[in-house]
């Protein structure tokens, strides 16, 4: 729900962002509330502080949901959950080649970071050797950086992703401390916490964001960016959440384009000069709006996500040029002009 009453300089709040300034709560809370007719003024300001340290790239990231369902723990928005009854394939770690074939469609869409996700609390032994076996051989073949998404990790762990050339992990808070026992009890905010401190004492950049849209109060919008910012994670993904026939959050109805353009604002001004993707309900939430995300975020996945479908990877691309903006290479550099072939290729992974 949003205000009509006197809204805040959306420029000062940028000033005060890009002088490495906190916004106050206040603040934070007037960029989620304010009038709707406050929209244009805002994603003009959260790109001043996006430009500043991001230019006009946009980093395109390929997911690979690299062994699904079949999960012991009980995230309420997820298919993928031991309590959900959500229609999706369940398959253990896919075979080598089918990983590598997802690692050259990423390289063939211009994507710089190849995603390696598989479900599941924590990696068995077994599976985590095939899963760094996997990352050597895509590091060797590819000019891509990994990132993988594993589950919960110890040191031990993330020490030998580093050694096998993982250049990033992904674990999600995926909402705010206070909010966490309502979508999952089988681990906790501090689990989570502690295997981003082991990702980032093993030398290795953190991804991390969250789902919005489960239930959550502005408050918890607010306080899992403060998180996120104390935790000074490199990447932030901000998922809006699909709600899935079958999962516990199947009715949660609680976005709009608006909202969720809002939400890429304030996270722009709380994590300036971090790298921030619109992530999973992109396509779903801000509909007809996406471009207008591509103002305080940097970043998109293209193709598929974990148990959904995105948007036609050609759809991205017109997308990203028609707005004026450029791809970004894996090393960071511009890609220009945007290859015609790009447009004709599909995302799905050959069976």
């Amino acid at each position: 729900m949003t205000h009509s009453g006197l809204s805040p300089d959306w420029n000062a709040l940028a000033d005060r962002s890009l002088a490495g300034e906190l916004l106050s709560r206040e603040q934070a809370l007037a960029v989620l509330q304010a009038a709707d007719t406050e929209l244009l003024a805002q994603l003009a300001a959260a790109y001043r502080v996006r430009h500043h340290y991001w230019g006009n790239r946009v980093r395109l990231h390929f997911l690979l949901n690299a062994q699904s369902g079949l999960c012991p723990e009980d995230c309420n928005y997820c298919a993928q959950s031991k309590i959900s009854a959500a229609d999706i394939e369940k398959y253990p770690l896919l075979a080598q080649e089918k990983i590598l074939a997802a690692a050259a469609r990423a390289d063939q869409l211009k994507a710089g970071t190849f995603c390696f996700v598989i479900s599941g609390r924590s990696p068995s032994e077994s599976v985590f050797q095939r899963v760094l076996a996997a990352v050597r051989t895509v590091k060797a073949q590819y000019p891509l950086k990994v990132c993988a998404c594993l589950g919960l990790l110890d040191q031990r762990q993330t020490q030998q992703l580093a050694e096998a050339g993982v250049d990033r992990v992904n674990h999600n808070l995926n909402t705010s401390e206070k909010f966490h026992s309502h979508i999952c009890t089988t681990h906790t905010f501090g689990d989570r916490i502690s295997t981003l401190k082991a990702v980032q004492s093993a030398g290795i950049t953190t991804c991390s964001g969250g789902i919005l849209g489960m239930g959550e109060s502005d408050e918890d919008v607010i306080d899992l960016a403060l998180s996120l910012r104390q935790l000074n994670v490199t990447s932030v993904p901000v998922n809006f959440l699909i709600p899935i026939t079958g999962t516990p959050l199947a009715n949660q109805n609680q976005l709009d384009p608006r909202r969720c353009l809002r939400i890429l604002c304030l996270y722009r001004f709380l994590l300036p000069t971090q790298e921030i993707r619109i992530a999973g309900g992109r396509e779903v939430h801000l509909r007809s709006l996406q471009p207008l995300g591509l103002y305080p975020a940097n970043s998109i996945f293209i193709g598929d996500y974990l148990t959904t479908p995105g948007q036609a990877a050609h759809r991205d691309l017109e997308m990203i040029e028609d707005a004026g903006f450029v791809l970004e290479t894996a090393d960071g550099s511009p890609l220009t002009p945007v290859p015609e072939a790009m447009p004709q290729l599909t995302t799905s992974i050959p069976t």
